[in-house]
């Protein structure tokens, strides 16, 4: 009987070093993307339904627009991952650049603008999937592709024409 309990306590701690690493990566990633609030937590589920959905199909209806038989392809679903570590780099660059200015302004519209693009891939991969789409939710990412867009301005605004003065 002790080696039974011997057994289930060896399960139980190789479990529980298990959840503590996955929490400490997961706790270190989450601060160094600027910490887990409802933008990141809606980035990160963006990217995770994007990235199933673009899965889905390619590999069930065969319709992708990402390789040249609609198929699914390593190549194509590799590139897809990496796009994906490309976006949370990019959270991570605004994120240093508020620490700089003392804001957190960049990496929201940073954010935003992330899931502005992966809400409508989402939409793109259900349509291909046959799926229709409200007219509420496109409406929603359209607004939300707009604030990004109008927050991006206030970044950098477009400059003046200015008229070159000819020497005479």
């Amino acid at each position: 009987m002790k080696e039974i309990i011997n057994e289930i306590d060896k399960l139980f701690s190789a479990r529980t070093s298990f959840c503590t690493a996955i929490g400490l990566i997961g706790s270190v990633i989450a601060t160094a993307l600027g910490g887990w609030d409802s933008l990141l937590k809606a980035l990160i589920i963006f990217i995770f339904i994007d990235y199933v959905t673009g899965l889905i199909v390619a590999g069930v209806f065969h319709a992708s627009k990402k390789s040249e038989t609609g198929a699914l392809e390593s190549r194509a679903s590799m590139k897809g991952l990496f796009r994906k570590i490309g976006i949370m780099l990019a959270v991570y660059m605004a994120v240093q650049l508020d620490n700089v200015i003392g804001s957190d302004f960049i990496r929201n519209t940073v954010i935003i603008s992330f899931l502005a693009s992966e809400g409508i891939s989402i939409v793109e991969n259900l349509g291909l999937m046959g799926l229709p789409m409200p007219k509420i939710l496109i409406n929603a990412l359209d607004v939300l592709k707009k604030k990004a867009d109008e927050d991006a301005k206030l970044l950098a605004p477009e400059k003046p024409e200015t008229e070159e003065i000819s020497e005479e």
